[in-house]
């Protein structure tokens, strides 16, 4: 049976709904006076960002809130609900075959990637909507483009102050209080939220029993976005955010130790004590409105992330041979301006540009063995070496597209757009995009588009190694290689239907192939839980999304299931860190991208009592990543399933507002899953999906 027709078949038995949606009704504001001066500055700054061609799925609040943890729920988790996304350990996400590749809008404005960790930046409670999109994104999208997450926060909806306190817990010492404030007064308004999290499951377990060891995590956020109105044209903002979290590193029972330290012998692997710290802080200040037709919006930033990784030394030198203090920071600089002017009836013309200023640190203070010519441990009294790198990286790109309007059934957008990347050595890739939209009646939907992307190495996961200062070691890299990363070129084809079906069901089928040269990959080479990015001469992805959304009214319910292959040739850069058998094969065979999986699957029934009382249950699937087998990436994991269940009410016990419950149950069958098993490229330790847990929700709104 193909894809398509198990997902047909999938579907019927299901009852899908809408989750998401392709035609997101414009936001709604309050009015200042007689005039709705929020709501035209909103559809001013909405009429900068278009998607013909794209693909595009949109989830709401009230979609977040039916989750079952509702607004607890981590970014990830709620990005996993859309099609063709692939969940990974670390919190990862994989759309449509790429590694990481994400890019991160928050009203329209671009918010450069911390560095890869284990904890998530922003926050569900930030969300008033989500847009994912995907495929062959217009000219104005570039950088990252696996997928375009656009976030819309939330805002004030009435004068005075508003906002909400509560509180979730629940299994695995799990507490996260919440706070969130909303205020408008006069040509004032805001928005500030922050959360703190800890629980005893930090990252996933490398083992499959209940209780992790040593994994607890404690994680504050913040987030803020203050605006002004200057006049009826024109709005000031300022948008900030601030989060740190810490986790221990979980630790792997009954290992044996394979190296000496001084006079010890033996070292319980149960006792470890690694730790790993996360801090991002962001700033955004934004003027946005209008010019007679013309609207805009002119942002600056600052971002700075950083990431300490602390070794346990005597246990990692005695399982690994090295214990790394791997320190990473990232500062970037950006400017980033759009432009919208309509040309007559038919044509909206596009254009804009953006700037970003990376300052990129990297140093691995590593403890290691001196070792003889064969690699064996030579003395058990260990070498301190430091290896450092700094790296500056400039980013500048300019569009320009039109949207064309033909008659009242065609859409076609097309345009160029030109990258110029700085960091080792200048690359530059000018990409044209191209893409359309039929509608030949109001209930269908076509799309098509293809683009060029030029996508250049994350600079934050750049760390340049000295392969000289670790020979004669028990660290000593096995090849050299190209040290220099290199950014990824590919030609991206698109299309896809969607058929309204009566007034309730809307069902939507899309196919995307990829064509990519120096496709970049990210792995976890070393002790360290740190990735670095390497590049593929040669790399091949296709797939296929279908989805169901149903929308009955109190019944509602979606269904997602996505078909993909990606695969990869040759390594060309990082290739030190490779197994030199495994480097051989892949110089002449295509293999799985270690993060590719062939079928994924999501889904969820909801309903609703008397706008009260709200029943709830989702679920995920996934055939399994890959894991070595008779070549590199040959085999996969086994598939995995995790049924989820919630239910919630709202109790009127004071007049403030409504204090909402909801207690979910994830993982309800309890079903023992392993994401990895620690083989891979680039994969160093298994990791178990989540245990069953029971917890509870508590928010009072006021």
């Amino acid at each position: 049976m193909t894809p398509v027709r198990l997902a047909l078949c999938i579907a019927v038995a299901l009852a899908a709904a809408p989750a998401f949606a392709d035609d997101t009704p414009p936001q709604k504001a309050t009015n200042l006076g007689e005039v709705d001066v929020t709501a035209r500055l909103d559809e001013a700054r909405n009429s900068l960002s278009p998607d013909t061609g794209s693909s595009q799925y949109v989830m709401d609040r009230q979609t977040i809130q039916a989750l079952p943890l509702g607004d607890a729920t981590p970014l990830n988790q709620v990005i996993l609900q859309a099609p063709g996304v692939v969940q990974d350990s670390y919190g990862q996400l994989h759309v449509r075959g790429d590694h990481a590749n994400l890019q991160y809008r928050i009203n329209g404005v671009l918010i450069p990637e911390s560095i890869g960790g284990f904890g998530q930046t922003l926050d569900a409670r930030t969300i008033d909507s989500v847009k994912l999109l995907t495929g062959a994104l217009p000219a104005q999208y570039g950088d990252r483009t696996a997928a375009i997450i656009d976030i819309t926060t939330r805002t004030a909806k009435q004068d005075g102050v508003n906002g909400s306190v509560g509180v979730m817990g629940g299994q695995y010492g799990t507490l996260n209080p919440n706070a969130s404030l909303f205020g408008r007064s006069g040509n004032w308004s805001w928005f500030l939220t922050a959360n703190y999290l800890e629980n005893d499951n930090g990252i996933e377990n490398p083992t499959s029993s209940r209780k992790p060891i040593h994994d607890h995590t404690n994680q504050a956020k913040a987030f803020g976005d203050v605006s002004y109105l200057i006049d009826n044209d024109t709005r000031l903002s300022f948008m900030f955010g601030v989060t740190n979290n810490r986790f221990q590193i979980p630790n792997n029972p009954n290992q044996t130790p394979q190296f000496g330290y001084l006079d010890v012998t033996h070292f319980d692997s149960a006792q470890l004590n690694e730790r790993q710290q996360e801090r991002t802080r962001f700033g955004v200040l934004s003027l946005q409105g209008k010019m007679g037709d013309t609207a805009y919006q002119v942002s600056a930033g600052e971002r700075y992330s950083g990431l300490d990784f602390t070794p346990d030394d005597i246990g990692d030198l005695m399982f690994n041979g090295v214990a790394s203090n791997v320190r990473r920071a990232n500062r970037a600089t950006t400017l980033q301006a759009d432009f919208s002017t309509p040309l007559g009836d038919n044509h909206t013309l596009r254009y804009g540009l953006y700037g970003s200023f990376e300052r990129a640190t990297s140093t691995n203070n590593a403890l290691v063995f001196p070792a003889d010519d064969t690699g064996a441990q030579s003395s058990t009294v260990p070498l301190n070496i430091v290896d450092a790198s700094r790296v500056l990286a400039r980013t500048y790109a300019v569009y320009l597209q039109d949207e064309w309007s033909i008659g009242d059934k065609w859409t076609v957008n097309y345009g160029v757009r030109g990258d110029r990347y700085n960091a080792f050595r200048p690359e530059s890739q000018l990409s044209p995009r191209l893409g359309v939209v039929y509608q030949p009646t109001d209930s269908t939907t076509i799309h098509a588009g293809y683009s060029r992307y030029f996508t250049p190495p994350a600079t934050e996961m750049i760390a340049p190694t000295s392969i000289a200062k670790f020979d004669g070691t028990t660290n000593a890299l096995q090849n050299d290689g190209n040290d220099t990363p290199l950014a990824e070129r590919a030609s991206y084809y698109d299309i896809g239907i969607s058929q309204k079906i009566g007034s309730a069901w809307t069902v939507g089928l899309d196919s995307y192939y990829r064509k990519v040269s120096r496709i970049q990959d990210e792995g976890q080479f070393g002790a360290a839980l740190v990735y670095s990015t390497f590049n593929y001469d040669q790399g091949r992805i296709k797939g296929t999304e279908f989805t169901v959304n149903y929308d009955g009214g109190a019944l509602t319910a979606y269904f997602n299931f996505a078909y993909n292959r990606a695969v990869g040739k040759n390594v060309i850069t990082s290739q030190y860190n490779f197994n030199p058998d495994d480097l051989a094969y892949i110089a002449n065979h295509y293999i799985h991208l270690d993060h590719d999986q062939k079928f994924t699957s999501s889904g969820g029934i909801g309903y609703a009592f008397a706008d009260s009382t709200r029943l709830g249950l989702d679920y995920l699937y996934g055939s399994g990543l890959r894991r070595d087998g008779a070549v590199p990436n040959g085999d996969t994991m086994p598939d995995y399933f995790q049924l989820n269940l919630s239910v919630g009410h709202d109790f009127h016990f004071t007049s403030a507002g409504p204090t909402h419950a909801q207690l979910a149950l994830v993982n309800a069958l309890d079903r023992t899953y392993e994401l990895r098993d620690g083989s891979g490229i680039g994969v160093g330790a298994p990791q178990y999906g989540p245990r069953r847990g029971v917890f509870l929700s508590l928010q009072q709104d006021f």
